[in-house]
């Protein structure tokens, strides 16, 4: 494809993505399967133009006079993000082959013209309707905020299944295979990959055989602050994709100790046969290898309200090694009546916008409406209140988003607490006193939450996506 081909190609993929719920990615991967003729090198090009665009997409629309077609923003894109003249800007659209059409007198006028002075939010890459949310939760650091969050490419972070094996392990195989993973800083489990260039971690060996999960180290720490341990009745209220569900799981399952993956072999023993084999009934058989420390398990209960959601989780269940009981939830929060009151821990990953992870998927930004966020946080307050009933005298709760907001995060914390005074916050200090995360976390998480109950991560503050969490612990 020419490079005018390319941009065509882009521009029709954005507007793809603008009429469509689908991520960006799916987008891309159906636009190379309908259109085969397209290289490798021209499908990395198109899907880093559109990913630019997506990034910077307030400021172009702005640039373009509020045009937010597939054309109109990768015409802005050479300009503002290129850099290119009018000139050369002319030559891509000259309107041969496969190329865009010519440039009109009005898209000339309009990158000739350049941005202007940029409105905060434009300058920020945030939806407009979220600053004021941005400015009063992060105060003098929200641009820097906005900033880590939709600018960078994200990292590939990693969970190592302890149950299998071992994060040194691990490291080593990932070595191996011509990669470069470093320790992530929190999770005592995870390592860090980076995005460039992207990695097809399906297809590692270490993946195949249930070694590593992808998983944010955000999340990683969301299910480390839990506290879930061997003897407890734990449940995943709101299952989802099951990452969180297979980093629970592996907390209940047989532990890999470092002298189970010992690689120097073991001596030979001698076995009686009566046969023989050394001249006096023994023959020479190798040593069985040493087992895996195993410790009592957790009676895992994962619910979600879509049947194909658990479905998709059983293999990856499989593969890991590990186990869960699937359940079913009711619309209306039914099938958990046999739970009422007995479980030493709830996870309540609840649903919404997904803010936190803009950097990962930044068009989600802009599909984003206020109306959305109210939705969510009264949806937040509902599963909430209904899966706080589960929960124990004594037993923790664990509400976590992997969103920015405060009309989702602390908006639904608040909400709950003034609804249940039964829950009494559990100082973050004491939640981080827990298995899987590292001196490092507790001290630089501790900090974060300011010895309070809730904890916020973000990219520019941990280098993770985005999370809040709020623990609570039943006392009547």
């Amino acid at each position: 494809m020419t490079p005018a081909a390319r941009l065509a190609a882009a521009a029709s993929v954005l507007d793809s993505i603008a009429h469509s719920r689908q991520p960006a990615e799916v987008v891309l991967k159906a636009w190379a399967a309908a259109n085969r003729y397209a290289g490798s090198k021209d499908r990395r090009a198109i899907a880093d133009r559109v990913y630019k665009v997506i990034r910077a997409r307030g400021r172009l629309v702005w640039a373009m006079g509020g045009r937010e077609d597939g054309r109109a923003l990768v015409i802005g894109s050479l300009s503002l993000i290129d850099g290119l003249p009018l000139d050369e800007i002319e030559l891509l659209h000259a309107g041969d082959g496969y190329g865009p059409r010519p440039l009109s007198k009005q898209e000339r006028a309009r990158i000739t013209a350049g941005p202007g002075e940029l409105p905060g939010w434009v300058a920020a890459g945030l939806p407009e309707f979220v600053v004021e949310d941005f400015k009063i939760t992060f105060g003098d650091r929200w641009t820097e905020e906005a900033h880590e969050l939709m600018a960078p490419r994200a990292p590939i972070d990693l969970r190592v299944n302890l149950a299998k094996t071992t994060v040194a392990g691990v490291e080593a195989e990932l070595t191996e295979a011509g990669l470069s993973p470093t320790r992530t800083p929190w999770s005592a489990a995870g390592l860090r990959l980076s995005a460039e260039p992207p990695p097809n971690v399906q297809a590692l060996e270490a993946f195949k055989q249930g070694h590593i999960e992808i998983q944010d180290e955000g999340s990683q720490v969301a299910c480390w602050l839990t506290g879930a341990r061997p003897g407890m009745t734990v449940v995943d209220y709101c299952a989802g994709g099951g990452g969180k569900t297979l980093g629970l799981a592996m907390l209940g399952q047989p532990v890999v100790t470092k002298a189970a993956v010992a690689e120097a072999p073991a001596a030979p023993v001698a076995v009686w046969s009566p046969v023989g084999g050394d001249g006096q009934g023994a023959v020479v058989q190798p040593k069985p290898k040493a087992k895996p420390v195993v410790e009592s398990g957790i009676r895992l209960f994962a619910y979600d309200v879509v049947q194909k959601r658990l479905d998709n989780i059983r293999p990856r269940l499989s593969r890991a090694g590990v186990s869960a009981d699937l359940r079913l939830l009711g619309q209306n929060g039914g099938g958990v009546e046999d739970l009422v009151r007995q479980a030493d821990v709830v996870l309540v990953d609840a649903p919404c916008s997904g803010s936190g992870t803009w950097r990962r998927r930044p068009e989600d930004a802009w599909r984003l409406k206020p109306s959305e966020v109210e939705r969510l946080h009264a949806l937040q307050v509902q599963i909430l209140d209904r899966a706080s009933a589960l929960v124990k005298p004594g037993g923790r709760l664990v509400f976590v988003t992997c969103s920015m907001l405060r009309g989702e995060n602390e908006a639904t914390a608040d909400a709950f607490e003034e609804n249940h005074p039964e829950f009494a916050p559990v100082p973050l200090a004491e939640a981080l006193n827990a298995a899987n995360l590292t001196d490092a976390a507790r001290e630089r998480l501790g900090a974060l939450a300011a010895g309070g109950h809730r904890l916020r991560l973000s990219p520019a503050s941990t280098g993770t996506d985005g999370f809040f969490a709020a623990v609570y612990e039943r006392t009547a």
